[in-house]
């Protein structure tokens, strides 16, 4: 038991240690789209490549590359508490052969994807008027990001405070500053954004009411106003408790800070005291006694209004107080027009009308007359058989004044003493002769598309200088989009349905205002209203998936292919301002000014033939918007590659060829090899000179580039003969070619052959030469070079398959050699016993 479990903890050991020892760490930012490569496998590992899991990340089985997938990185879900340690996420994969457990992480690197946000969408502070300026109020409300770092700092200002306040950040604390002395009483309440800005390089933002109180204190002291009434007079026989008058005086403070109290001036007269009473708390001036006075009587009132911490305020009001009233002239109303309630009523914009017949009633012996007061325009009394006439000289209009009081004098026909005054009230009605007037000639409102259902847009208002009825307005919509609905009440008009700028930016609606009058009458006023533009629609490309042919001489700087780029938004929101490829290991760049792709460095089909590119399109919003397009590159093939000519590896090199090869025999073989495809890469083979000149054995297959022996070989034909070949390719208009010397020494003895330098070149063809002949050759000619080293692999391998052909040729004829010996051991066998036999 004990060592088996030894054993286990030394297999768990090796699998930790072997689990630490193979982790690779990688990093990628948050939120990145499908297919961005994160690192590699293959500088630590061998192929093939498996990873365990399908999530976040996918890799390539053969060239061991990690790539995102459609399955985005969120950095705030994956670590929503982590806060001064790496985010990261795991995966295990399996390498090379062995199917090795290789450890992958990969730390999510923050970006700016999450801006500030409030708890709450008003911030309430309340702050005395009399508040210090400088004085700072901690803010409670702070914002909140979910980036971390510099993306997660947030920074905060002030929009629309004025000069009253402003906000500072010392260390953790935000706190408001006053900037400017407040006063409650001039305005009571401040209302401002709070804007609090991250510190990402594209900073994002979020914003708050701020609004303040100001809260009262008491520095005002009350005040009379200057029409507060000056005099009163009080009738003959009024009763106690009457109401003289009331005074009123104005504190601008609040609460008790506003609390009034009234009394009068030690300088009042007893016999005023004795009259009249002062209510403290409303100033109300009122008969302490029924009074029936015999003469006229004036009394001065000296009234004090005091309030807390504050001087007195004085005013002064002057009470008239009549006798009481003998047997004196009356005046006994007979009504023309329409009477109600003690009162005339006459409709408005009625021509010069009677109102009523006054009869004069005097039982004493003075004669009397009546007249009105000179205030009681727009009115005449007219007599007319004792009897006199009340009129309007004029049309009465209801909107100027809808209630008159007319004063009748009684006075003495031969003097100037008034004997009495009677009022008449006078009731204009009111005539729906206005229609709704609009405060504003045309009203103009902004919204944001994707607006929220119901949100108010603008308020309308129509005033109707009639009354009751005549005035009350409503509101509706004429013709306008159905999106559209107005208050009936208010004139409060809202949108049912979010709007979209790229399908409409601007409406024109017709409100119509309507009073209730008999019949109605209308108004009409138009509201313009813009849809402002949000960024809500990203860049988009023409096509998802661009493919281009270029060939692989394209010049430097010149035109792949267009891609072009749209946005339905507007200003800077549709302003494509970046255009760029993901990778940017490829030799091709993105012109914005003409939103083409471009080449930038030299292509070459034989290293790469298709190259596969991500574009990325991001706006000018805020913040920005991006969208992706595939882009495939195909590379034609241009004829720029050369035939390489791989064996023979030298012009030096030598093949022995033995007298006895059959005729149509395989001697040798050239081997050639063309980069370039198609006809480019089509090789043919041409002897162009021999020596010796005469007729050569000798002859190569113009497309397998298979030297083969033409006849028998004769005794004539021993020696050396050197081949010398053109290797050419089909491409058009003109074909590269390569030369090379082959040189073949027909001997009995199979020995390597050497040579020491070759021929030089005569022309025996019209066709030129590819090389002048007066250069000795010492390696293959050729009209273009490629890189050594893919000469020398390709070398190398042929070297090898010589030396494995040069083996079995080997072989074959020591094998031919073996046979031929016992052929003539058989031979001399043969001869000597029939010489024996003839014996």
């Amino acid at each position: 038991m004990n060592l088996a479990c030894l054993l286990q903890r030394v297999l768990l050991m090796a699998s930790v240690r072997q689990i630490i020892c193979h982790t690779l760490p990688f990093s990628t930012p948050e939120e990145q789209v499908e297919g961005i490569k994160i690192g590699t496998l293959s500088g630590a590992y061998s192929p093939p490549y498996q990873l365990l899991h399908r999530g976040y990340l996918r890799v390539n089985e053969e060239t061991g590359d990690l790539y995102t997938t459609e399955q985005k990185i969120d950095r705030e879900s994956l670590c929503p508490s982590q806060e001064g340690r790496d985010c990261t996420i795991s995966d295990d994969a399996l390498v090379g052969p062995d199917q090795e457990v290789v450890k992958i992480t990969v730390v999510v690197e923050d970006i700016n994807d999450n801006a500030p946000y409030f708890e709450t969408n008003e911030i309430h502070v309340k702050i005395p008027e009399d508040t210090a300026v400088g004085t700072r109020v901690l803010l409670d409300n702070e914002a909140r990001d979910e980036d971390i770092g510099s993306n997660g700092q947030i920074s905060y200002r002030l929009e629309g405070a004025g000069a009253f306040f402003s906000v500072t950040q010392d260390r953790s604390a935000l706190e408001l500053v006053v900037e400017k002395a407040l006063d409650r009483e001039a305005q009571d309440k401040h209302q401002m954004v709070l804007v609090a800005v991250d510190g990402g390089s594209a900073s994002l933002s979020a914003t708050a009411s701020l609004i303040i109180t100001v809260l009262d204190v008491n520095d005002h002291c009350p005040e009379f106003s200057p029409d507060h009434p000056h005099t009163a007079t009080v009738l003959g026989g009024a009763a106690r408790g009457t109401t003289v008058c009331q005074v009123q005086a104005t504190d601008l403070d609040l609460g008790p800070n506003a609390q009034i109290t009234y009394s009068l001036s030690p300088q009042v007269s007893d016999r005023a005291r004795a009259l009249f009473q002062l209510d403290r708390l409303t100033g109300k001036i009122s008969l302490a006694v029924d009074v029936k006075l015999q003469a006229s009587e004036e009394h001065v009132l000296k009234v004090v209004a005091d309030s807390p911490l504050c001087p007195a305020a004085l005013t002064q009001v002057i009470v008239y107080m009549q006798p009481v009233a003998s047997l004196e002239p009356a005046i006994e109303i007979k009504f023309v027009a329409e009477y109600k309630n003690q009162t005339i009523v006459l409709r408005e914009n009625e021509p010069p009308t009677v109102l009523a017949l006054l009869e004069l009633r005097d039982t004493s012996s003075i004669q009397v007359t009546l007249s009105l007061e000179a205030d009681s325009m727009p009115f005449t009394l007219k007599e007319q058989g004792g009897n006199y006439l009340l009129s309007t000289s004029k049309p009465l209009d209801f909107e100027l004044c809808s209630d008159y009081r007319v004063t009748v004098v009684i006075s003495e026909a031969q003097g100037k003493h008034i004997r009495g005054r009677q009022v008449i009230k006078v009731a204009v009605e009111d005539v729906n002769d206005n229609a709704p007037q609009f405060e504003q000639l045309h009203y103009q409102a902004e919204i944001e598309e994707n607006n929220k259902p119901g949100v108010s847009l603008i308020q309308v208002r129509a005033s109707d200088a009639d009354s009751q009825r005549n005035a009350k307005v409503s509101y509706q919509l004429i013709q306008s989009p159905l999106v559209f609905n107005i208050d009936e009440a208010t004139g409060v008009l809202s949108v049912s349905k979010p709007l979209d700028r790229e399908r409409q930016s601007a409406y024109v609606l017709t409100v119509l205002a309507r009073d209730q009058g008999s019949p109605p009458l209308e108004a009409l006023v138009s509201v313009s209203i813009n849809v402002l533009d949000q960024n809500d629609n990203p860049p988009t490309f023409l096509n998802p998936r661009f493919v281009f042919f270029i060939p692989e001489s394209i010049p430097h700087l010149a035109q792949v292919g267009k891609i072009g780029v749209m946005d339905a938004d507007d200003g800077d929101n549709g302003k494509v301002v970046d255009v760029r490829i993901l990778d940017e290991h490829v030799p091709f760049a993105v012109d914005l000014s003409q939103m083409t792709l471009r080449s930038t460095a030299e292509v070459d089909r034989e290293k790469q033939d298709r190259y596969e590119l991500l574009l990325l399109a991001t706006d000018g919003g805020s913040p920005p918007r991006s969208s992706t397009a595939f882009v495939i590159i195909f590379v034609e093939d241009v004829n720029d590659n050369c035939p390489q000519v791989i064996l023979p590896s030298s012009n030096l090199s030598c093949l022995t060829v033995s007298p006895s090869t059959r005729a149509g025999s395989t001697i040798t073989k050239i081997y050639a090899v063309d980069r370039d495809s198609g006809m480019n890469s089509d090789i043919t083979f041409q002897i162009i000179g021999r020596q010796p000149a005469w007729p050569s054995p000798f002859q190569i297959d113009p497309h397998s580039g298979n030297i083969t022996l033409a006849g028998r070989l004769a005794g004539s034909d021993h020696g050396m003969h050197h081949l010398f070949i053109v290797v050419s390719d089909g491409g058009k208009p003109a074909p590269l070619k390569a030369t090379v010397w082959v040189n073949l020494l027909v001997n009995e003895t199979l020995e390597q052959c050497h040579l020491t330098s070759v021929p030089l070149y005569l022309s025996q063809t019209p066709e030129p030469p590819v090389q002048s002949a007066q250069e000795p050759l010492n390696k293959p000619v050729q009209q273009c070079t490629e890189p050594p080293w893919v000469i020398l692999l390709c070398g190398l391998g042929m070297m090898v398959f010589s030396v494995c052909m040069l083996l079995v040729a080997t072989g074959i004829c020591l094998k031919q050699k073996h046979v031929k010996r016992r052929r003539e051991k058989s031979m001399n066998f043969g001869e000597n016993h029939e010489l024996k036999s003839l014996r």
